[in-house]
C-alpha cells in the first residue's frame, strides 16, 4: 500500500514593528527577492503585509488564505500572523505553486503578450496610504532608485507625478475613488530624463477592503518632463465656478458685515466678534479663488508686512485656541514691502494654518520679521515634528503634503509659492525632522 506524502514543514518569517520582513525561511526569501525587496527590508508582499496588519491592529493571530504572485507563477497560501510582543510572527502552510490565471480583462482588452509597449518585468506596487511595497528591480534601475532605500516610502517622495491633458493626476483620481486607472506620467524626483506611463489595478485585503494597487508602468522615450510645481493651468476653476462661489460668498459677507453694524438692532460684542470672524475668512476664501483664475493683482503696491501679518494672525487665532496652540507675534514696526496686500495676506494665512495644525498642543507658533535694503521677511516658526529634507520641495508641489492624507488637499503651499513669486519674492523652508518648520516669506522692499 502506498503510504502518504509526507507533511511538509510550514514557511516561517517574522515582521518587526516596522514592517520589515526580518526573518525569512529561503522561500519566501525569495519571494520578497522577487517582490523587489530583500529580508530585513518593508515586507513587499502585499497579500501577506495586509494579513500582518490585520494582525498588528486587532492584536490576537489571524489565519487567512492568500494567493501571492511571484515572476512566473502564482503561490496558494494559508498564511497564519502571530502577534509577539511587537513582531509577527508568520507561519505559512499550503505552499502550492501553479500556472498564474489569465488577466481579468484579457476578454476586453487582450492579454498583456498582444501588447508591445508594456515590458512585463517593470511592475510595482503601493499599500493603500501609497506607500511603495514591491519594484521590479528592472524599473528601480530605469528609474536610478535603489530598492533598499525606497521600499516603504511614500510613493510621492520618491516619484514626480504630473498631470494628464485635462489637468488631473490618474492615480490620484483613482486613489480617490479606489478604482484602477491608467495613463499617470511619472519620472524620478532624483533626475534623469526616463519618463513612465503607470497602469494600476486595485488590490482588495480578505475582507474586500482597499489595499493599494498594483500595476505596470511603460516607458515613455523622449517624453517631455511635466510643468513646473507652481504653474496652475488656467483651467483650475473656471468661470462658472467661480461666478458660483463668489455670489454666495458675497452674500455671507454682506450678512457679516450687517450683523457687526447691528444692523438688525442690538447685539452681544461677542456675537459680533464672531460675524467679524466670518466676514474676514469669507474675504480670504475669495481671495483664494481669484488666485486660482489667475486674476492679476497689484503686486508692485507697498504693503505693511508686521501689520498685514498681524491681520492674518486675528483670523487664525479661534482656531489656534481650539487646537491649544499659541500664536505669538513679535512687536515690530512697520515693514514697507512691495506686494498684493491680499496676495500677502492669503500667503500668510496658509503658512500660519499649515503651522497649527502641525504643531502638538500646548506648542506655539512664532512669527518674526527681518529685513535688509533689499528684502522683507516674515518668518513662520512652529515646534512639530519637522520635515524630511527630501520633502522640502516636493511639498510645494500641487496635491502634495507633508503629513498624513487628511492634511486638506495639496493646494495652499503651491499657490502661497506662486503668489509670492509672481510678487517677485519666495517662500522657502528651513526643518529637520523633530526641530519644528521654518517658512520664511519674502518680498521686495519697498
Amino acid at each position: 500500500m502506498a503510504s502518504a506524502a509526507p507533511e511538509r514543514p510550514p514557511i516561517l518569517g517574522r515582521v518587526d514593528s516596522t514592517g520589515r520582513l526580518v526573518e525569512a525561511d529561503p522561500q519566501l526569501a525569495a519571494l520578497q527577492a522577487e517582490a523587489g525587496s530583500r529580508v530585513g527590508s518593508v515586507l513587499a508582499i502585499p497579500q501577506l503585509a495586509a494579513i500582518v496588519r490585520m494582525a498588528r491592529n486587532l492584536r490576537v493571530p489571524v489565519t487567512r488564505p492568500a494567493i501571492a504572485a511571484s515572476e512566473k507563477r502564482d503561490i496558494d497560501l494559508v498564511v497564519n500572523a502571530i502577534p509577539e510582543g511587537s513582531d509577527i510572527r508568520l507561519v505559512i502552510e499550503g505552499w502550492n505553486e501553479r500556472v498564474p490565471s489569465g488577466p481579468r480583462l484579457a476578454p476586453l482588452y487582450g492579454s498583456v503578450a498582444e501588447s508591445d509597449s508594456v515590458e512585463p518585468e517593470l511592475h510595482w506596487a503601493v499599500d493603500d496610504q501609497l506607500r511603495l511595497v514591491a519594484l521590479s528591480p528592472e524599473l528601480a534601475e530605469r528609474l536610478g532608485l535603489d530598492l533598499g532605500e525606497v521600499i516603504g516610502q511614500p510613493l510621492t517622495r520618491i516619484l514626480r507625478l504630473e498631470e494628464d491633458e485635462s489637468g488631473e493626476m490618474p492615480l490620484l483620481a483613482g486613489l480617490a475613488g479606489r478604482q484602477g486607472f491608467s495613463g499617470q506620467r511619472i519620472s524620478a524626483r532624483t533626475g534623469g530624463s526616463a519618463v513612465f506611463r503607470l497602469s494600476g489595478e486595485t488590490v482588495l485585503d480578505r475582507e474586500g477592503s482597499f489595499a493599494g494597487f498594483e500595476g505596470r508602468a511603460e516607458p515613455l522615450a523622449g517624453a517631455p518632463t511635466g510643468a513646473p510645481a507652481d504653474a496652475f493651468p488656467p483651467s483650475a476653476i473656471d468661470q462658472a465656478l467661480d461666478e458660483a462661489l463668489r455670489s454666495p460668498i458675497d452674500r455671507i459677507i454682506q450678512c457679516a458685515d450687517r450683523i457687526i453694524e447691528r444692523g438688525d438692532g442690538p447685539l452681544r460684542s461677542d456675537y459680533a466678534a464672531y460675524a467679524a470672524d466670518i466676514s474676514t475668512a469669507a474675504r480670504h476664501l475669495l481671495s483664494v479663488i481669484r488666485s486660482m483664475r489667475e486674476e492679476s493683482g497689484d503686486g508692485g503696491a507697498t504693503v505693511d508686512l508686521a501689520a498685514l501679518a498681524a491681520e492674518a494672525v486675528i483670523m487664525l487665532e479661534s482656531s489656534a485656541e481650539g487646537r491649544g496652540v499659541a500664536i505669538r507675534l513679535e512687536l515690530s514696526r512697520s515693514l514697507p514691502a512691495r506686494g498684493d496686500e491680499r496676495g500677502v495676506i492669503q500667503i500668510l494665512v496658509n503658512l500660519i494654518g499649515n503651522a497649527v495644525r502641525h504643531s502638538p498642543a500646548g506648542s506655539t507658533v512664532s512669527l518674526s520679521f527681518r529685513s535688509d535694503q533689499e528684502r522683507a521677511s516674515a518668518i513662520v516658526a512652529d515646534e512639530g515634528p519637522g520635515i524630511e529634507p527630501a520633502d522640502h520641495e516636493r511639498i510645494f508641489e500641487r496635491f502634495e503634503r507633508a503629513g498624513s492624507s487628511d492634511d486638506g488637499t495639496g493646494l495652499g503651499l503651491a499657490i502661497a509659492r506662486r503668489l509670492a513669486r509672481s510678487m517677485g519674492g519666495d517662500i522657502t523652508l528651513d526643518s529637520r525632522p523633530g526641530q519644528g518648520a521654518r517658512f520664511t516669506l519674502t518680498l521686495p522692499r519697498a
